[in-house]
């Protein structure tokens, strides 16, 4: 697990300061796998609850495998759950205290939890992107039994429908020039080349916003006292 605290250092000398990539898809569109292809070896900071969950399921030697749960031990998962998402919530206050570039792997079903994030990010100065991997519904369901921590089929295909209806809504919240879908229905092919250029030059390009401009002036200033 990242100790965050220790970078809360970096902030000003982070390369990839105020910027924020979303990364959305849901159960089996194989998020992992485009990142690794597009955003790795960049050092941006990755914020994921699922990690952190199931490194906690794990340590409890609980199943990852879900369809097989009873009620006892979906109460259990259900708390972990909650733990999970509690600390990296606060893993991504840290992080943006020094205002450093991350990843934030979601699913994408919750829109205004998405929003909100968005929002806090852009109004202290971040130029925040997002990522959608896409799949058919079922890619998606063959995947997801190929997963160590398998969900049902019936959460598959519930989730698969809610986000494809949330597409529109996303391209809207991060406009079209911030917004990148990911055809990953073949997986033996690589990403897209004018895909992959079009997300690093999301990454590499400098802060822009007036926020951002301003606080690193002022950080700067504080190293030379």
């Amino acid at each position: 697990m990242i100790d965050f605290q220790k970078y809360i250092t970096e902030g000003v000398y982070d390369p990839n300061i105020f910027k924020a990539f979303f990364l959305a898809g849901g159960p089996g569109s194989g998020k992992s796998w485009v990142s690794e292809r597009t955003l790795s070896g960049m050092g941006l900071k990755v914020i994921n609850s699922d990690t952190v969950f199931s490194r906690a399921l794990e340590k409890e030697k609980m199943s990852l495998n879900f369809a097989n749960y009873d009620e006892k031990e979906v109460a259990r998962r259900d708390e972990i759950r909650k733990k999970a998402k509690a600390r990296t919530g606060t893993q991504l206050k840290l992080a943006l205290e020094g205002r450093l570039g991350l990843i934030l792997d979601s699913t994408a079903r919750d829109v205004a939890r998405i929003e909100s994030e968005a929002n806090t990010m852009k109004f202290i100065g971040y130029d925040v992107h997002m990522v959608f991997v896409n799949t058919s519904l079922e890619v998606a369901l063959k995947r997801n039994q190929m997963r160590a921590r398998k969900l049902p089929d019936a959460v598959v295909i519930s989730s698969h429908k809610q986000i494809q209806q949330n597409i529109g809504k996303l391209q809207n919240l991060f406009g079209t020039s911030n917004f990148i879908i990911v055809d990953n229905n073949k997986p033996a092919e690589d990403v897209n080349p004018k895909v992959y250029k079009a997300i690093r030059r999301m990454v590499t390009r400098k802060p822009t916003s007036n926020q951002a401009i301003r606080w690193i002036k002022r950080e700067l200033q504080k190293r030379k006292r």
